[in-house]
């Protein structure tokens, strides 16, 4: 068995057998246990028609940390995986592959026939992204593992729908709906992407019935006219108070419609008018309803025009936007034409524009079920994180229309509404009904629409753990504890989840809404397939390990804030893991004899602390105060980072330097002390890392000693203790001596820096203090030692400070080392003499070349212009030599 770490780091080398262990010995499990406190997590379900992207990396690493932490923490944490069936996304997707294998297009299937793909697709590809998860680290509990389609999950959103349809919140009306004519279904304002597009605003004139000059209107969608019931003016137009109640012509077709009165036009946009076309504009469809006008739709649901065009019967939407315009402008009835941009609504999933279509659908009535989720949060007893994503929240919830929730789409929940084929009675119940309640018949249909993905989704926190049953799961880990997900989904799901819970649990689904933001590309680009800027985490956890992936997501972010996918970053991630990786592996092997046996250490009782000891062990105790108090405020940025910097700038570069003497000196139980305080800072600081870094820091933990009750799967450190702050282990005067020593450490060495002096050259130092001569001398040895430093002498302020020195400033005293010290007067002053010469050369090289007219004349500028700045630099290159020869000649000279 091996006694130590590899010689080289390659998570390649640990990883996957890891993660095995962990998920065979349960450690991911989460039970209900009256003597812990409960942390949730439901994880925000990816599509199964997915794979695992930055995003989900990012999304997934905040989760898995702030569930590792509050596990170590002593909590039963439960992190609850599953996946989402995605209506429309899995839909199109299972119709493009059976083309593809079989020619043959969605409609050429049975509804029966076609749902048997898709859960054969499921069955292939839904469980592929949670195998990716475990890639990453993802410490879920994949025995509870779920799918918005399952029967439990199916029998909750069965019974939500049937509670609101009771309530007389749920209603089936013709209304104007967000239809897409790519996907063929409705979609929710949520699914409705806007996006600016450069466009043109037509002014038409609609002459008048009585032979008046009309009306001129301005629209960007002319296609659209075909359905135009009427021209609203604001009843305070003055331009049009003589039109009100009069009719004008329909241009080309010769339709009269009336002009009406309305407070919806603006008077100073455009000319003041409006044309009016319920079937194909929201604002138009309640200026309709207002006024009782009829509806007339131009338009098929493939977004080709309808027999009410005419001529352009079949005609694409577009095609025939140019068609018709020319027509009106060789007729005279186009005015004028404006570049506009407008903004465009355009599909969530297939992107390409939405047309409002009137269509019978399914709604749910939206006033009564905002109101406890608008509570929720102006009363605090929900936050968002960070905070001004409230605003958003509110804002939203606060202007929130009735919610589509029916998709003309096979893939999904079915909504649970029958209709009796003898009389049309329409049934809203869990089953097939055996009998007509208005009737008396047998025979029903049920409803062939399916229900929006985020119905189910909204059900997500509390439908996992049971509901509608009162499982002991739901009355333990219910509400859950945070939501962890995209800011960009705030509308989609989050809102949702809330007012779900508040009508169906009575509480909210989780305390808190922590929202993160897009993985972009290095040039703040958001990544995606058409620009070709995607970054796959599985190549790049090969390539760098799960660890670096997780480390540099992590403490690159902000809450709420984006921020850049940096190879850079992921590089330094890497080579901190390869630092802690060869530190730890200079401790365990410390820890050992030759035999790899452990040798004989301290304990808290018997360690005689040294100052370094006592630094060490304070900064680790300052360190988990830190980063618990970042990670509770959900800074898992700056946690991260607190942890980064005591384990490379403390424990790695300082402690272990200052250790080594100890650790080769001749005092045994100094020795097992020092033995003691390395391992129990770096078993410290490897828990604190653990959540942030899983793999290398279990790896590590294998190879340390353990205490006498920790043994097999209880041994490993993902079930080891959280560190706790002890205020008794601060030890601010040890600190302050030690702080001081590496002061002057680092201020020999910027010495020996600025005089190009070898590290290996031994100096004489001098200190001029009147305050720590004490902590000078009592850390004489770790200076000395350190910093290679033969002879310290401490002197006082009161006298004239010593010539011929360099000097530094600490803290409380300046640092002097002598100029005879740092340079060997006669060989630098023969490598001086040599460059002399040589820049002199160069000079003069370069001043021939730019006297040189037809140089100067004939070459590029660009070339000329390089000689200069030569010229320049070698000059100032040469100013330097020579005054640090003259400089050197006048100390010879005083010798």
């Amino acid at each position: 068995m091996k006694k130590n770490l590899a010689k080289t780091y390659d998570p390649k080398d640990f990883e996957d057998r890891i993660y095995e262990t962990w998920e065979e010995s349960g450690a991911f499990n989460a039970e209900v246990d009256p003597d812990k406190k409960p942390f949730t997590i439901v994880m925000p379900p990816p599509n199964i028609t997915g794979q695992l992207h930055m995003g989900h990396a990012l999304d997934q690493t905040l989760q898995d940390v702030l569930t590792r932490w509050k596990r170590m923490e002593g909590y039963s944490a439960l992190w609850l995986p599953g996946s989402d069936h995605a209506s429309i996304a899995t839909e199109v997707k299972v119709a493009n592959k059976l083309y593809e294998d079989t020619g043959k297009h969605k409609s050429e299937f049975t509804r029966e026939e076609f749902l048997e793909h898709a859960w054969a697709w499921k069955e292939e590809y839904g469980s592929r992204i949670t195998k990716q998860c475990r890639k990453l680290g993802d410490s879920c509990d994949w025995r509870r593992e779920r799918f918005t389609m399952d029967e439990g999950c199916n029998k909750a959103v069965t019974k939500f729908f049937i509670d609101l349809y009771n309530k007389g919140w749920i209603y089936r009306g013709n209304r104007l709906i967000n239809w897409c004519p790519s996907c063929k279904t409705s979609l929710s304002d949520a699914e409705v992407e806007h996006e600016d597009e450069n466009g043109k605003y037509w002014y038409f004139r609609y002459p008048a019935v009585d032979g008046g000059e009309g009306i001129v209107v301005a629209t960007s969608r002319p296609e659209t006219m075909f359905g135009d019931i009427a021209i609203a003016v604001h009843p305070s137009d003055e331009r049009y108070k003589d039109l009100v109640g009069k009719n004008v012509y329909l241009p080309i077709l010769n339709r009269e419609i009336p002009v009406i009165a309305d407070e919806y036009p603006d008077p100073e946009k455009g000319t003041g008018a409006v044309k009016i076309t319920p079937a194909h504009d929201p604002n138009d469809f309640e200026v309709g309803a207002r006024h009782d006008l009829e509806i007339l739709s131009c338009m098929n649901d493939d977004a080709t025009m309808n027999e009410l065009a005419g001529k352009y019967e079949g005609m694409d939407r577009y095609e025939c936007r140019k068609a018709w315009v020319k027509e009106l402008e060789e007729a005279g009835y186009l005015v004028k034409t404006e570049d506009m941009v407008i903004p465009v609504g355009k599909c969530y999933r297939c992107h390409n524009a939405i047309e409002p279509m009137l269509s019978d659908q399914w709604f749910v009535k939206m006033e009564e079920l905002a109101k406890p989720a608008i509570e929720a949060a102006t009363s605090g007893e929900l936050e968002h994180i960070p905070a001004r994503f409230e605003k958003i929240y509110l804002n939203w919830l606060n202007d929130i229309h009735d919610w589509c929730i029916s998709r003309q789409l096979w893939w999904g929940h079915r909504i649970p509404a029958y209709y009796c084929d003898e009389c049309g009675e329409l049934v809203v119940a869990d089953h097939m009904p055996e009998t007509c309640p208005k009737c008396g018949g047998h025979h029903f249909h049920q409803d062939e629409d399916v229900l929006d993905t985020w119905f189910s989704s909204a059900l997500w926190p509390f439908s996992t753990l049971g509901w509608p049953e009162k499982t002991p799961e739901l009355d333990y880990f219910y509400p859950t504890s945070v939501m962890v997900t995209g800011y960009d989904i705030l509308f989609f799901w989050v809102i949702r989840m809330v007012f779900s819970a508040c009508e169906t649990m009575h509480e909210i689904p989780f305390k808190y809404v922590f929202l993160h933001g897009l993985v972009r590309d290095e040039q703040g680009r958001k990544m995606s397939k058409s620009l070709g800027n995607g970054i796959d985490p599985l190549v790049v956890i090969d390539q760098y390990g799960a660890d670096a992936l997780r480390f540099m997501l992590c403490t690159g972010i902000s809450p709420g804030n984006d921020t850049r996918f940096l190879t850079s970053r992921l590089e330094s991630s890497r080579n901190f893991a390869n630092k802690l990786w060869n530190a730890s592996r200079f401790t365990i092997m410390n820890l050992q004899d030759e035999a790899g046996n452990f040798l004989p250490m301290a304990d808290e009782a018997t360690a005689v602390l040294q100052d370094e000891d006592k630094w060490m062990i304070s900064r680790v105790n300052a360190a988990a105060k830190a980063v618990t108090e970042s990670l509770d405020k959900f800074e898992l940025g700056l946690a991260g980072q607190k942890v980064y910097e005591v384990i490379w700038d403390e424990y790695c570069d300082w402690y272990i330097e200052i250790v080594k003497r100890r650790l080769y000196g001749e005092d045994e139980e100094d020795k097992k002390t020092a033995r003691y305080v390395l391992q129990k800072t770096l078993k410290d600081l490897i828990k604190l890392l653990h959540p942030f870094m899983p793999f290398i820091t279990e790896e590590i933990w294998g190879f340390l000693p353990k205490e006498g009750s920790e043994t097999g799967a209880d041994a490993m450190l993902i079930r080891a203790s959280w560190p706790q702050y002890d205020e008794n282990l601060e030890y601010p005067d040890a600190t302050a001596r030690i702080e001081t020593a590496i002061a002057a450490i680092k201020a020999v060495r910027n010495i020996r820096v600025e005089a190009d002096a070898a590290p290996s050259r031994k100096l004489n130092m001098i200190v001029r203090t009147d305050s720590l001569a004490d902590t000078i001398e009592g850390t004489g040895d770790i200076i000395r030692k350190i910093a290679n430093v033969v002879e310290i002498t401490v002197e006082g302020t009161d006298g004239d400070a010593p010539k011929d020195v360099m000097s530094a400033v600490i803290d409380g005293a300046e640092i002097l080392i002598p100029l005879e010290d740092l340079v060997d007067f006669e060989a630098e002053l023969e490598r001086l003499q040599k460059e002399k010469k040589r820049l002199e050369g160069e000079v003069t090289r370069v001043e021939k070349k730019l006297s040189n007219k037809g140089f100067v004349e004939k070459a590029p500028e660009a070339v000329v212009n390089q000689e200069k700045e030569k010229q320049e630099k070698y000059k100032e290159m040469l100013a330097t030599v020579v005054a640090r020869l003259e400089s050197m000649g006048a100390k010879s000279d005083n010798e």
